[in-house]
């Protein structure tokens, strides 16, 4: 919703009226006292209130309709109006007009009625109002049950509003139940908190809940945009943004800042007033800091810093200041509409939407999280400056390198030879020049990883390229010596499933066992070939996975191909047939039967099958344990 004016009054009444969003300068005799802009244009209806639109609705189908709780529990983030919102339900509850003409609660209150503005001041005798953090106790509650019993002295409705009510103890919750849960008719509760958490369920069971929304930005600078031309306040639009951002969806919050800004330019309000009052660094200087990471020009980004710095920028605040500018970038990539919301700054959507596009997503969450953990560094660092510049470094040097799966593939398709760093997506080849959006000192960068199992080993001494060929090139030359011979891995011949299954456990391979037993069902078989066909919950990478890992296991290449024809069940589907007819035939054994009937509610629940003289065949993917050694029974007692 937005802020809509306060509806007319006499001239006469405008100065007594607190509450309503006035401009105008009471024709008064005598000057008075300032009020602060959050309690000059605090909301005195529904119709001034701004970004609760779902509760604003819910409310007036409720009043329209009768449908009127005996109790509602309001909760939100500070300053979005819960306490407002309160006394607004109550002055809608004891509406009422000198003439008489309305009967019941409203939510349509044009003109102020009989109880209005004793309601709106705090001050009406049947709306009581009771801070829960100065009066925790059961006695404070035992009032209310005692009170709430007598009829209202003049309005329609007696209204307990208690305010931060998590703060009650437990023993005054207790007291609170038969009370909230029967009231008497003329009785209602609003209850308001900003830890809905701590209020036991068997109070929020008794209650109609509201969260009330933290207030989009758009939304507050409009807000704000308003009651600066009612102040007569000129004011940047950069600046309501600043303020609108600053307060993170709190409307007290940012008309408080907006009365201190107006305070702290003495004139017209500007965004570097605004920015220096909030101990922002300059955000456009921020654009350009990480402009020169994204490039990987530390030198630039160093003297950018040292600018900033050297203004009086906190090197914290910079660095949040950038993080919150990656997070925007990454934001736009997803959802390039977030670029349109103007309580960004021309400039920020303008880069932040150029960067988005040129920038990969890869490199934004590296930078978030270097900068994540950056900044709790600076902040426990002796010397904050100092450690702000290698967090710098840290991001200019490394958050385009390719992560360590990446550097395998890059070093597998170019023959281990090079590694390309900047830019490149992921399996890409290696640029031929630096990118544009992301060029980096390739020099100092470097990929460390563990060679894939099969690879000659790299772990012998690396030489880089010359500086000016690496430079040129914009690329890390890593040149390995050549691997030594050797021999070729013995061949191992698979001519069953349940064969491959035990090489898979002699392997130590549990994962690809687990897949042959469960997601595969075998259409046929021979060395050096396989085809099947695949469950539901078989993972797509398991074809290639057992291709490469057969010709790792038997030294040659086998042909794993997926077929259309229904094949086998799976092993572990007859093992579980297998299982169930052993337990079928157990169950149907007469002394086995006799056992049952002497113990009512007994049940064959595992069939083993024992045979002591021979050993398990692990070449069919049988195991042997413990649990299948003889005992001092006889075969046929078992």
């Amino acid at each position: 919703m937005t802020d809509a004016g306060a509806p007319t009054l006499p001239p006469s009444d405008v100065a007594e009226q607190p509450g309503f969003a006035l401009g105008e300068t009471a024709a008064a005799a005598a000057p008075t006292p300032y009020r602060v802009l959050a309690r000059k244009y605090r909301p005195s209806s529904f119709d001034h209130l701004i970004g609760q639109d779902a509760m604003v609705r819910t409310l007036s189908n409720a009043f329209e309709t009768g449908r009127i709780p005996q109790a509602w529990v309001l909760t939100g983030v500070r300053g979005v109006g819960k306490t407002t919102t309160a006394r607004i339900l109550a002055r809608a509850l004891n509406y009422e007009l000198p003439d008489g003409s309305v009967k019941g609660p409203t939510i349509h209150m044009p003109v102020l009625g009989v109880h209005c503005q004793a309601i709106m001041e705090g001050r009406h005798m049947d709306v009581l109002e009771m801070d829960a953090a100065s009066h925790t106790g059961v006695d404070d509650v035992r009032q209310i049950n005692d009170s709430v019993r007598y009829a209202p002295a003049g309005a329609r409705y007696k209204v307990y509003i208690i305010d931060e009510v998590h703060m009650l103890s437990n023993a005054a919750f207790n007291a609170f139940l038969k009370t909230l849960e029967e009231p008497p008719e003329h009785a209602k509760f609003v209850f308001a908190t900003t830890e809905i958490r701590k209020v036991p369920v068997t109070v929020l069971s008794r209650c109609q809940r509201f969260d009330l929304r933290r207030v989009d930005a758009d939304v507050l600078m409009q807000h704000l945009g308003n009651i600066a031309a009612k102040e007569g306040v000129e004011i940047e639009a950069e600046a309501l943004g600043l303020i609108a951002r600053a307060a993170e969806g709190s409307v007290r919050d940012s008309l408080s800042l907006l009365d201190q800004a107006i305070a702290h330019a003495a004139g017209v309000v500007r965004a570097d007033a605004v920015r220096q009052m909030l101990g922002l660094a300059d955000r456009t200087r921020v654009i350009d800091l990480f402009g020169h990471l994204a490039a990987g020009d530390i030198a630039a980004a160093f003297s950018e810093f040292r600018d900033q710095y050297d203004t009086g920028a906190d090197p914290v605040v910079v660095l949040s200041d950038l993080a919150e500018f990656v997070n925007f970038v990454t934001r736009v990539k997803v959802v390039p509409s977030i670029a349109d919301n103007v309580a960004y700054g021309e400039t920020e959507r303008l880069r932040g939407r150029d960067y988005a596009v040129k920038l990969s997503m890869r490199v934004l969450s590296r930078m978030w999280q270097m900068l994540l953990k950056g900044i709790a560094e600076v902040q426990s660092a002796t010397r904050q400056v100092a450690a702000a510049e290698m967090v710098l470094v840290r991001i200019a040097y490394a958050a385009d390198l390719p992560t360590p799966d990446e550097a395998l593939k890059m070093l597998d398709q170019n023959g281990g030879g090079m590694v390309p760093v900047g830019g490149g997506g992921r399996g890409s080849a290696a640029p031929s020049a630096p990118s544009a959006s992301m060029a980096m000192p390739a020099t100092t960068a470097m990929a460390i990883a563990s060679p894939p199992a099969g690879s000659p080993s790299l772990s012998a001494p690396r030489m880089m390229a010359p500086r000016g060929t690496a430079e040129a090139t914009g690329r890390l030359q890593i040149v390995a010596p050549a691997p030594a011979e050797t021999p070729a891995a013995p061949q191992v011949k698979i001519n069953t499933l349940p064969e491959l299954v035990a090489l898979a456990t002699q392997k130590r391979d549990l994962i690809t066992r687990a897949a042959l037993e469960a997601d595969v069902r075998l259409v046929r078989i021979e060395d050096g070939r396989l085809e099947v066909a695949l469950e539901r919950s078989a993972a797509r990478t398991l074809i290639n996975d057992l291709s490469r890992k057969l010709e790792l296991w038997t030294g040659r290449r086998w042909a794993v191909i997926v077929s259309n024809e229904e094949g086998e069940p799976t092993l572990r589907a007859q093992a579980l047939e297998q299982q169930n007819e052993r337990e079928r035939a157990a169950a149907a054994d007469p002394r086995v039967q006799e056992v049952l009937a002497r113990f009512p509610g007994a049940k064959v629940i595992e069939v083993r099958r024992v045979v002591p003289d021979e050993p398990p065949n692990l070449a069919s993917g049988e195991e042997y344990s413990a649990d299948d050694a003889p005992d001092s029974l006889d075969s046929d007692d078992q």
